[in-house]
């Protein structure tokens, strides 16, 4: 590739941007109440040099303060996986809001047990308990785990994502495990609460785990916020077989992977972990997050009489559980993220990777395209990364600035991290159809094609 051509093709479109999003620019100079100009930080990991505004939203489309219409494949990364504010869930939370009110009170609802048993359906735990976000429900579950197995150590795969979990920042290194680079104030050296593994090496996961002083494996099935990284065969179930032998508790977060299918990877690949977390797409847009344990386990907590489970024991919320968001919980998984949507889903998916395939084919570009049901990513890499550290490496910012924002200034949005494509129950075939030539496009003035 001619850096020096990506450099003046990422400068072009920057100044397309910049001419074609002028209220989106304003809005943001503007913002100086908030810190770094967005509600949140991250919204600056923007490939035009500014973040678009939002002005509306509907399916699997949005359109931003300057009129422009755009077709979403990052659909909140995951927390519109139900596409945006799908008609069921605005029904049920605003009867909830007009009708019923009680948006925050002290007082359970029966949706709360309806959403619960639906959860263990898809997910198999069978006892639930809700949270706001999937950080909370990683951070309670590995509070129980820790208090379940007397041990204080959680180990993690390298480049993981569990959200702000501060246990979860730490990757290996030649020179051994070591915290995450730009980690925001650390309480403490992560190596104190913490071990970590390389995802797909048995070997290394089982010296960590040998140690004895591990509560918990948290992870993803597969990974996902560094790249989509698959499980070779075997691993998963090596991963279980381990944490056995070692009696070591295995949490699966599903928060991403729920793209898997009705129940996520867990379900679709058989899994049987002690904990899951889930979050961002159970609430169809509402904050919601969950975890549920085995009945097991959660008899086994219920009746220790030295925890604080009611009161300052650290895993609950005052807000957490609240009627709005057990309403939008409930009414996603009954009625828009249903079984059946899943198919639709992953055959979108399916076409998304085979376009892009036929696009880096066509080029011989070494380059890859991974998939994990109703998501798809392409990596700069082939073939495709099989650890995260190996994910972490591929990554080229620039290569990914410069094709997001040729895409946004041609009406499609990618996830703003990576280069991930998620599916809704709406998403259109002229849509996928419509990245594949704007890709194809992209790619083919890159290399001057």
């Amino acid at each position: 590739m001619d850096r020096s051509r990506l450099v003046q093709l990422l400068a072009r479109e920057r100044a397309t941007f910049a001419a074609r999003h002028p209220g989106s620019a304003r809005a943001y100079q503007r913002a100086g109440s908030l810190f770094g100009r967005v509600p949140m930080t991250w919204m600056n990991m923007a490939a035009g040099g500014f973040p678009l505004y939002l002005a509306r939203a509907a399916g699997a489309r949005v359109t931003d303060v300057d009129g422009l219409e755009y077709a979403d494949f990052s659909l909140g990364d995951t927390a519109a996986m139900a596409g945006h504010s799908p008609a069921p869930v605005l029904r049920a939370v605003q009867r909830r809001a007009a009708e019923l009110g009680g948006l925050s009170v002290m007082m359970p609802t029966e949706e709360a047990a309806e959403a619960g048993a639906e959860l263990a359906r898809r997910f198999g735990a069978a006892r639930w308990s809700f949270a706001l976000t999937a950080t909370d429900a990683n951070r309670w579950a590995i509070r129980l785990a820790r208090a379940l197995s007397g041990r204080g150590k959680i180990l993690f795969h390298s480049y993981c994502y569990h959200g702000t979990v501060d246990e979860s920042l730490i990757v290996t290194s030649p020179d051994g495990p070591r915290p995450r680079a730009g980690n925001v104030g650390a309480p403490v050296d992560v190596r104190e609460t913490s071990r970590v593994a390389e995802y797909n090496d048995l070997d290394g996961l089982e010296r960590e785990l040998a140690h004895g002083d591990v509560a918990a494996v948290l992870m993803e099935p597969a990974l996902t916020n560094i790249g989509i990284v698959l499980p070779e065969p075997g691993y998963l179930a090596g991963v279980r077989e381990l944490t056995r032998r070692y009696g070591t508790l295995l949490i699966n977060d599903e928060t991403h992977t729920f793209c898997a299918g009705p129940g996520g990877a867990t379900q679709a690949w058989g899994l049987a972990p002690d904990l899951v977390t889930v979050g961002k797409a159970i609430g169809g847009g509402i904050p919601a997050a969950a975890y549920g344990l085995s009945a097991e386990l959660a008899d086994r907590l219920l009746s220790r009489s030295d925890l604080d489970l009611v009161d300052m024991g650290g895993v609950g919320g005052t807000l957490a559980g609240n009627p709005l968001s057990v309403t939008a919980v409930r009414a996603t998984l009954r009625e828009v993220l249903r079984d059946e949507v899943f198919d639709t889903m992953t055959t979108l998916s399916a076409r998304f990777a085979d376009g892009v395939t036929s696009v880096i084919e066509r080029h011989g570009l070494p380059w890859s395209v991974t998939r994990l049901g109703a998501r798809a990513e392409y990596r700069f890499t082939a073939p495709a990364p099989r650890t995260g550290t190996e994910a972490a490496a591929a990554s080229d910012p620039e290569l990914d600035d410069y094709l997001h924002t040729y895409l946004a200034n041609r009406g499609i949005l990618l996830t703003p991290f990576h280069n991930m494509a998620l599916m809704c129950p709406v998403t259109s075939v002229e849509d996928v159809d419509r990245h594949t030539e704007v890709f194809g496009a992209a790619v083919g003035e890159l290399l001057g094609a």
